[in-house]
């Protein structure tokens, strides 16, 4: 049987515990509108069902949790001039974002393998994440034209220092020390031991309504040391500057190597996507909640992709043609109108993220 063929969300209960697999493996558990809409199917069903303590969300096969959206999919819908789709999957994935970060019973999430973009909205809002030594989390978006979405934003911005704007400009993967480090993880645990796991423990180690718990480990050894905490030094010194251009030439005049490769990627990226960045993360450290945050990305979302062309560009570049060779629109940092993310975070998307109509 195709995999088009089987249930892309596949849902179950057992003993309490209520089963929510992601079952794209072939396309490491990407997410389109039908997949979002059977995880919020779900948890409405779950949510006042007596027999369901808690909730377990995993993704099918050895890669990942999930790659994140369907940005392939996304493209040809911008490419076929429909743009209500496009809103209309936006609003869908941030209502589900929501809805596991407010959810009434625990929800665990194993960020297992690839977990990127989408499946960061997905695990990072989660009571408990938990990752293993194959994590490699990332929001990439910059790297396609784009800006960090699914509550991204919020995540990042309380991160520690200014490794929230680190990540977000440079879209770098983290390891699961890394993972921990940063605030979009909890639980490190070993990949052959997942199955020993008692979602139950798990989630009265956390009290979902205090602040996160300090980072656990199941093997009995602390944490190891973070690569991103380690690099501190010059990330905070280089990320506080006010622009990123500044941020350059900082990262330029540092004598780290990896603050002259940081440099170097930041080049390479689109400028619109870097310049909104900057800014989204920063407002987002003042709003009051998670919802704000999405609000606003939303409106950041729409504004991509109803007015700037990097973002169709970056996917074709990176992921459909794959020549790696994005056309920048402006292609400098120099040439972006000077009050360009105010323009970008007061966009007004037609209907509003959090509207009932």
């Amino acid at each position: 049987m195709s995999e088009t063929a089987e249930p892309t969300v596949l849902a179950r209960v057992e003993r309490g515990v209520g089963h929510l697999t992601l079952n794209r493996p072939r396309a490491i558990n990407a997410l389109d509108l039908d997949m979002v809409g059977q995880l919020t199917t779900a948890l409405d069903a779950w949510q006042a069902d007596a027999d369901v303590e808690l909730v377990l969300l995993d993704g099918a096969g050895e890669r990942g949790l999930c790659a994140g959206g369907d940005v392939r999919g996304l493209r040809e819908q911008l490419l076929a001039g429909r743009p209500d789709d496009v809103a209309l999957f936006f609003r869908s994935e941030y209502h589900l974002n929501a809805q596991i970060a407010e959810y009434p019973k625990p929800v665990v999430a194993l960020a297992d393998g690839i977990t990127m973009g989408g499946g960061i909205g997905l695990a990072g809002h989660a009571a408990v994440r938990i990752v293993t030594e194959r994590s490699r989390l990332a929001m990439p978006e910059t790297r396609i034209g784009f800006t960090p979405d699914v509550g991204g934003s919020w995540l990042l911005a309380h991160a520690p220092g200014r490794v929230g704007e680190y990540l977000a400009l440079t879209g770098e993967t983290m390891d699961a020390d890394d993972a921990v480090y940063a605030g979009l993880a909890d639980l490190r645990v070993p990949s052959d031991r997942l199955g020993e796991l008692d979602p139950r423990a798990l989630s009265e180690c956390f009290d979902t309504r205090a602040p996160r718990a300090p980072a656990r480990s199941t093997s009995g050894d602390e944490p190891a040391p973070s690569r991103l905490e380690a690099a501190r030094v010059w990330i905070d010194d280089a990320f506080a500057a006010d622009t990123v251009t500044e941020i350059i030439a900082r990262l330029r005049g540092n004598g780290d190597p990896a603050a002259s490769a940081t440099a170097d990627a930041l080049d390479q990226a689109a400028p619109t996507a870097l310049t909104v960045t900057l800014a989204a993360i920063r407002r987002a450290r003042g709003l009051p909640d998670l919802r704000a945050a999405l609000a606003q990305e939303y409106g950041l979302v729409m504004w991509f992709a109803q007015t700037q062309p990097d973002l169709v560009e970056g996917i074709r570049a990176q992921l459909v043609d794959k020549t790696r060779d994005p056309r920048w629109h402006p292609a400098t940092l120099a040439g972006l109108p000077v009050d360009l993310a105010a323009e970008a975070l007061a966009w007004l998307p037609p209907v509003p993220l959090w509207s009932t109509g």
